[in-house]
């Protein structure tokens, strides 16, 4: 049984910029309940179906499949609402390896990092460029955000 153990972050900076070349992701999801989500996700030119289960805030059960691409394509157009599209970057800092976010589309103008950890108290070395956690605020996962857009998040609103 696949166990993913994550931490979610803001940045404060784009102090990480230029640190590594990013890759374009398209997904969308099935199923957004926090105690189970489904997602199809494309990369280049291959297609996975991600299950997962809530253990903790920070812990899930995750089980991913590859599928076919042209099955991908017609799931996402389909059956997804709204998908999420961003950018990966991959960053290692010491023994983990960041990932950082950034999202267009619906999203565009949101950027965070995640760290992957082998237990919910493993230390790591926190990048200058982090900002608050929000690990514990189930708006920042992706499945969220596939239906609630960022930027029309009360807080993201002018001011009038």
């Amino acid at each position: 049984m696949a166990h993913e153990i994550e931490r979610r972050f803001r940045l404060k900076n784009d102090d990480w910029r230029g640190l590594v070349e990013g890759e374009w992701l398209k997904q969308g999801y099935l199923s957004v309940e926090r105690e189970r989500t489904v997602r199809v996700r494309v990369k280049g030119t291959q297609a996975w179906l991600t299950l997962k289960s809530n253990i903790s805030n920070v812990s899930r059960h995750e089980f991913e499949y590859e599928i076919p691409l042209a099955d991908a394509e017609t799931i996402l157009a389909t059956m997804c609402p709204m998908l999420v599209e961003k950018k990966r970057y991959r960053i290692a800092i010491g023994p983990h390896l960041w990932e950082v976010d950034e999202f267009f589309g619906n999203n565009a103008g949101l950027v965070l990092a995640e760290v992957e950890l082998a237990s919910e108290d493993e230390a790591y070395t926190a990048p200058a460029w982090l900002g608050e956690e929000v690990t514990e605020d189930p708006r920042y996962t992706n499945s969220h955000l596939s239906q609630h857009a960022w930027p029309s998040w009360p807080e993201n609103q002018p001011k009038p």
